[in-house]
């Protein structure tokens, strides 16, 4: 396979992956994006956050795999960089109960897994995060609601929480996105950042070239689009969305960054938090802060975008006041400052909020999208499965009649790709979410 020339089309955080794997089997690699370095796109706005908690267990499985190899991560590199290497904070993952049963699948998934997790009960969670208000606090209504400002009259507490103490998040995500690519130069692959597709030829019934913006035209045995809110758009340009009964499009979102409140260590004594009864998540952050997120609950309002090139970049009233106010009644303490900070960025995601890893209907073109807000953590294991699935199907796999089978390097846990196939039908067994 030598003679195999790919053509990765972004240079985010999965391509980047993709193409040090494929680099690895002996294709001749290009990696293409419109920024002028690796990972400035929705990667370098990642909450970077490595948890296992998923609504399938073939996404935990996946989840759990990715989390090794940034325990490996220098190994796994086997290059230096001369920004030095990105850090995993393992803090460890706690998921709120509301209640009894609330999600009992995932400490289920865990243990199928061999993933290593604690009960907590209240008294427990108190101890280790005193700043905390374990009443229950639902349910959530939109900021326009007039009861939104109500403190709901509920004498209850949350259920406790599973706790998995392997659980992070990486510090600076452009960081790691640029320690591929010195591994990937380290095996002979090369970029052409600041260049925007404009065309995918075909040739003979096969992919055959992608077009430049500048007129340049690169030869390609074999395509993959990894190149996030612009997923949509560049399958479009391919042709190949006829047989796709899952596809994506562009989702806005805002991540707020707050201080911790004065009491408590945050960025240090911190873990990371999902709360269903808030449907927000807590993540330590540099500068001992608290980084907050959505967890879509169904009275928000989502904005999906047509145009990735062309959408409000600044933060909303509405989205501001519904995150931090609401996270204001976990932690009663937290400050809110006057002025809005944190990222507004793209998800590049999929109908039922599972990635697509598949080929396409035109051959030798292949899609690792769908994947923005919660595929981070799994960007080593997806570059190794994509070059799997693509290096097979060169060589003659029919992976849309027979799904290949992909066993995990570390845990040696076997994954049925046909959960990603762009084929399959939604999942309704998935949280519709940035849960996935």
């Amino acid at each position: 396979m030598a003679d195999k020339q790919a053509v990765i089309i972004g240079a985010g955080v999965i391509g980047c992956a993709v193409g040090l794997q494929l680099s690895r089997k002996g294709y001749s690699v290009t990696l293409v994006d419109k920024n002028p370095e690796v990972g400035y796109g929705s990667t370098s706005n990642s909450c970077a956050v490595v948890r296992f908690s998923y609504s399938s267990l073939a996404t935990t499985a996946l989840a759990y795999e990715g989390y090794h190899y940034w325990k490996d991560w220098a190994n796994f590199l086997g290059v230096e960089d001369e920004r030095g290497l990105a850090k995993y904070h393992e803090c460890g993952h706690l998921m709120i109960k509301s209640s009894p049963d609330d999600r009992p699948h995932v400490a289920e998934f865990y243990k199928q897994l061999n993933i290593p997790f604690e009960e907590w009960d209240n008294a427990y969670i108190h101890e280790r995060l005193p700043l905390f208000n374990l009443k229950l606090c639902g349910p959530v209504v939109a900021v326009e609601d007039p009861d939104f400002w109500e403190v709901p009259e509920n004498d209850g507490e949350v259920a406790g929480g599973v706790f998995a103490p392997n659980a992070g998040y990486i510090g600076d995500p452009q960081l790691a996105t640029h320690n591929l690519r010195r591994a990937i130069e380290a095996n002979g692959g090369q970029f052409m950042l600041g260049q925007r597709v404009v065309g995918i030829d075909r040739q003979s019934g096969r992919v055959s070239a992608v077009r430049l913006e500048s007129g340049e035209i690169l030869t390609a045995d074999v395509v993959i689009n990894a190149s996030g809110p612009y997923s949509g758009k560049i399958n479009e340009m391919a042709g190949v969305t006829s047989d796709m009964a899952v596809k994506t499009k562009a989702l806005r979102r805002e991540v707020h960054h707050l201080p911790s409140p004065k009491s408590f260590d945050f960025e240090h004594q911190g873990v990371m938090t999902s709360d269903d009864d808030l449907y927000l998540y807590y993540r330590p952050e540099t500068g001992n802060k608290v980084t907050v997120g959505s967890g879509d609950p169904p009275c928000d309002s989502q904005v999906w975008v047509d145009d990735p090139d062309n959408f409000n970049r600044e933060f909303t009233e509405s989205q501001w006041t519904a995150q931090v106010y609401r996270a204001a009644r976990r932690i009663p303490e937290l400050p809110i400052p006057s002025k809005a900070s944190g990222v507004v960025d793209l998800y590049d995601v999929s109908d039922d909020w599972i990635p697509i890893y598949d080929r396409s209907e035109l051959p030798g073109f292949y899609m690792a999208v769908g994947t923005s807000g919660h595929q981070f953590k799994n960007a080593g294991v997806v570059g190794d499965l994509m070059a799997e699935l693509v290096d097979a199907c060169e060589k003659g796999y029919d992976h849309d009649a027979m799904p290949l089978t992909y066993q995990c390097r570390y845990t040696g846990n076997e994954i049925n790709l046909g959960m990603f196939s762009r084929r399959r039908e939604i999942n309704r067994e998935s949280s519709f979410s940035v849960r996935g």
